[in-house]
């Protein structure tokens, strides 16, 4: 094991894009480039106009990788986000006529806006990285992130994510409002999406995917910290508030958000600390309460529970 200081290309593009694009957006950026990582997904939970389209834009240039949006409505279709077949006169035959979900990075704006149908035509094909139409299967391209959006506060006309559908995000954030010198910063810039659109591919898609490989395969877990999140997630399911508590995949999605947390540190072993400061945004939003107890701030919760879990020595 070693902990080099030689900086590998994917840890540019946080300070890159904090920096010259997304200022005081360094947790939820990197947040997304763990998501990326591991495979999984983001779902970002936040109020409208704080810059979640503007995150996903910026992170595709910077990724050199395709980018594609659907606006979520109670018409939309499973087939206006996975494609649909037609019939070509000029053919004389059948042709699949791709999706928005052919892209990369796919940005679903307010998610719970989609009916459930919608909703679970998209989670399956997240979870099975393919579309099949009629009869014939498409793999979706690699690698391929969804960051969904959800407006926590506007719930008329909605359909709420159930909690099993909850499960499939890796991570669940929010972007909150930025320091107040950095909003006045922001205001006194204007909109920065035309900048967004001219950012220069920091890395490449080889270099994604090694380091989408050197995650999977170079990145040593303990024994005693597999020992630590299985403390976690069995703390969850005795806690008297909690009624289901972190099932093992999302035990496995915390030790593969560590490992990518490890990665962009420069390290290829992770430390508790990598487990501390991922397992709120894995793991909070798989919490279902008990009767009584829905109002509880899951987040809370789950941090009290980790101020009394020892912390493994080295």
């Amino acid at each position: 094991m070693n902990n080099s200081n030689k900086q590998n290309p994917l840890q540019r593009i946080i300070p890159h894009l904090a920096d010259s694009h997304l200022p005081g957006r360094e947790k939820p950026l990197k947040l997304a480039v763990i998501a990326l990582l591991t495979g999984g997904h983001i779902l970002i939970e936040d109020l409208p106009g704080l810059g979640k389209t503007t995150l996903a834009l910026a992170l595709a240039s910077a990724l050199g990788l395709t980018f594609g949006r659907v606006q979520c409505t109670s018409d939309l279709l499973p087939s206006d986000i996975t494609g649909l077949t037609i019939f070509d006169r000029h053919e004389n035959g059948f042709r699949f006529i791709k999706g928005p979900i052919f892209n990369n990075i796919l940005l679903v704006d307010e998610i719970n806006r989609a009916m459930p149908k919608t909703q679970s035509a998209l989670l399956e094909a997240m979870e099975e990285q393919r579309v099949t139409a009629d009869g014939e299967t498409y793999h979706l391209p690699d690698p391929f992130l969804v960051i969904a959006t959800q407006n926590p506060s506007e719930q008329v006309g909605t359909y709420p994510l159930p909690e099993s559908q909850m499960d499939r995000f890796l991570i669940r954030t929010g972007m909150g409002y930025p320091d107040e010198e950095i909003e006045k910063l922001i205001i006194r810039s204007g909109s920065i999406r035309d900048g967004i659109r001219s950012i220069q591919p920091v890395v490449d898609h080889d270099q994604i995917i090694q380091g989408i490989k050197s995650v999977k395969t170079g990145i040593f877990l303990s024994e005693k910290l597999a020992d630590y999140i299985y403390t976690i997630v069995t703390a969850t399911r005795n806690h008297a508030m909690v009624q289901t508590g972190i099932s093992t995949r999302g035990g496995i999605n915390l030790a593969d958000a560590a490992k990518a947390n490890a990665f962009l540190a420069g390290r290829d072993f992770v430390l508790p600390e990598d487990i501390k400061e991922l397992a709120v945004p894995v793991e909070a939003h798989r919490l279902l309460m008990r009767p009584g107890y829905e109002s509880i701030d899951r987040e809370g919760l789950l941090n009290d529970l980790l101020t009394k879990i020892p912390i493994p020595l080295s």
